[in-house]
């Protein structure tokens, strides 16, 4: 299916939530409002919802120590079906649906603490369980669905029917202007085709949330029955890290989907599947945050167990300041997970920038503090712990972690469509009072009266930009120590704004082509968030732990920040895309002399048409 670049621009645009009916500190952020009284104090759960929490906890960690092996998971590339069934017993695949569906009702702080502790356990555990309720039929039916949809599918859900979420194919993936699994109406009926990949829990699922484009209509969300006719699971796939994932290639031939099971409108998929992963993604972090708290666990323990040169290996600078970032940045990575799960569970905040930034900051970060553990490690960091317990010692699993965490960085949007996603929102402003000054279309009358608004505009915010708090000795004093730090993401916010400002100004509508520059601006203002959740976490928790962790970690922070600015002008980009172009012109194959490919043969991208499979159908239930 060919689709152009202005094509796809306007499928993903009209996809897009345009407005902001509610307050959003990230947004703010990246206009150079440091908007300190959106998230400090931040709202927190009811005492009701904290009991319970505790209580499902408790059950959970038990099941967890007693029933979860990591290291037969490891083995066997599979979750055994008792820890599947127990799991399904204790209300696990209902933890997030409401009680009145038969779920437990846990709030998003309380969720992501239970998927902390079981990926913690093994991370395929938790992506399962993640899969299942964040952007599974859970979520989208509780949001989107029918009063007669949810009766109808949300017990089966907390009852421990496995769901899974079906929109890549073999030829797309964050390109959605191009997805071509169809779904035709026939009577009461949609009749799907397609083939999808990568569908995480689809070995083992009950239900699908199938992506499909209605001709005419759009991409359209449905709800589909797994074990449908002419419905084949026709590959389980196997990637280096989770080993335990269910994920597989599904093809959809002549099903017939009823067309009760549409979820929300014809058209709306997109829609439904980018609101579905505003708190979705917040089950990423949450598994990276438990891994870095793991990774802590482990190189404290071993730094003061290994002694070199007289003295245990933390002891020493070169190590200390491995152990000092993991330590530092796994505060922050939790302050970020509990902050945007608390305005997630408030409602009365807009979190799209906070979730996606959330989910970018944690993927990045908890890959590079698994990364320093198997350095502290050495090279017990990359012998795998089956090993090193066959040789009498304690099995450290530090190599499956950075494996596990690798994917992550993929998982629910690509860093690289993380920055786009995150940018795009961060300039909205600019592209609307922009507007027609940038169109390639727009005539000169147009082009005039669009300066005029925009002059307006800049008029007013502009100046805005210039002076704050931040540039006052006695800013924040009520942060203590940690007042300087906020005081520090208040100008940089505003310098941030003053920079995007320049750029538009200088590329207008080719801005959109320079990646490399937003994704700086769009680190930068991770980064910023990062600090303002730490200090914010801090300053909570009234311990002064938390305030030498929160200030460690700002200091840390702070020195990217310096860095990712002083890039954003000075930089390779220009000279790398020239390169890059020459590069895949052909001009550099001699480079690639002197090796053997062993790779197996075969087509870049497996064909995705319409037909009938001829595969063995691998899809299989899971115990009731």
């Amino acid at each position: 299916m060919t689709v152009d670049e202005r094509a796809a621009r306007k499928v993903a645009e009209q996809a897009r939530e345009t407005r902001w009916q509610r307050p959003s500190f990230g947004k703010e952020l990246f206009l150079g409002h440091f908007r300190l009284d959106l998230i400090h104090p931040h709202p927190s759960g009811t005492a009701e919802d904290r009991a319970r929490g505790e209580a499902f906890l408790d059950k959970l960690r038990k099941f967890t120590e007693e029933h979860i092996d990591n290291t037969v998971i490891e083995r066997d590339a599979q979750i055994p079906d008792d820890v599947l069934k127990g799991l399904k017993d204790l209300g696990a695949f209902g933890m997030k649906i409401k009680p009145e569906y038969g779920g437990i009702g846990l709030t998003q702080v309380y969720y992501n603490k239970a998927l902390m502790l079981l990926g913690s356990a093994n991370p395929a555990v938790g992506a399962m369980l993640s899969a299942h309720q964040s952007i599974g039929v859970p979520q989208p039916v509780a949001m989107f669905g029918s009063p007669e949809q949810k009766q109808e599918f949300l017990p089966r859900c907390a009852k421990g029917e496995i769901t899974a979420f079906l929109l890549t194919e073999p030829d797309v993936g964050s390109d959605p202007a191009r997805l071509g699994t169809t779904a035709t109406e026939d009577g009461d009926d949609y009749v799907l085709n397609g083939v999808k990949l990568w569908t995480t829990n689809g070995v083992v699922a009950d239900l699908l949330v199938v992506m499909a484009q209605v001709p005419g209509k759009g991409i359209t969300a449905f709800v589909v029955e797994a074990g449908a006719e002419g419905i084949t699971v026709e590959n389980r796939n196997a990637f280096m890290g989770l080993r335990g994932l269910e994920n597989g290639v599904t093809r959809f031939h002549d099903v017939r989907v009823p067309k009760k099971n549409v979820i929300g409108k014809e058209g709306a998929g997109l829609k439904i599947a980018l609101a579905t992963l505003n708190t979705g993604r917040l089950s990423l972090p949450a598994l990276c945050a438990g891994s870095a708290k793991w990774c802590l666990k482990i190189a404290r323990e071993w730094s003061g167990e290994r002694v070199q040169w007289g003295l245990p290996v933390g002891r020493h600078e070169a190590i200390a300041g491995k152990i000092a970032y993991i330590a530092a940045t796994a505060y922050a990575l939790e302050a970020v997970l509990d902050l945007s799960s608390e305005l997630a569970d408030a409602g009365s905040h807009d979190i799209r920038i906070e979730a996606a930034l959330a989910k970018l900051y944690a993927s990045e970060k908890a890959w590079l503090v698994a990364d320093e553990l198997v350095q502290v490690r050495g090279g017990r960091g990359y012998e795998t712990a089956e090993s090193q317990a066959a040789r009498g010692e304690r099995g450290v699993a530090a190599e499956q972690v950075l494996r596990d965490l690798r994917i992550n960085r993929i998982f629910e949007g690509s860093t690289e469509i993380m920055h786009l996603l995150i940018a795009r929102e961060a300039v909205d402003a600019h592209l609307s009072v922009a507007g027609d000054i940038i169109d390639p279309d727009a005539d000169r009358q147009a082009k005039l009266r669009a300066a005029a608004k925009a002059g307006g505009f800049y008029a007013k915010w502009f100046p805005t930009l210039v002076v704050g708090k931040g540039q006052t000795p006695v800013g924040y004093t009520e942060f203590g120590s940690l007042a300087k730090h906020l005081r520090f993401v208040e100008r940089s916010a505003r310098k941030l704004a003053r920079q995007t400002f320049y750029a538009m100004s200088r590329w207008q509508g080719k801005m959109e082509r320079k990646q490399r520059f937003l994704s700086r601006i769009v680190d930068i203002g991770a980064e910023l968030f990062a600090i303002s959740a730490a200090c914010v976490r801090a300053a909570q928790d009234r311990n002064p732990n938390s305030q030498a962790l929160a200030d460690a970690f700002a200091k840390q922070a702070r020195i990217r920040v310096d860095e990712l600015f002083e890039k954003l002008w000075k930089n390779t980009d220009d000279s790398d895309q020239v390169l890059a172009e020459q590069v895949l012109g052909g001009a550099y194959t001699w480079l690639e002399d002197g090796i053997v490919d062993v790779s197996t043969p075969g087509r870049w991208i497996a064909d995705s048409a319409h037909r009938e499979s001829t595969a063995e159908n691998v899809h299989r239930r899971t115990p009731r």
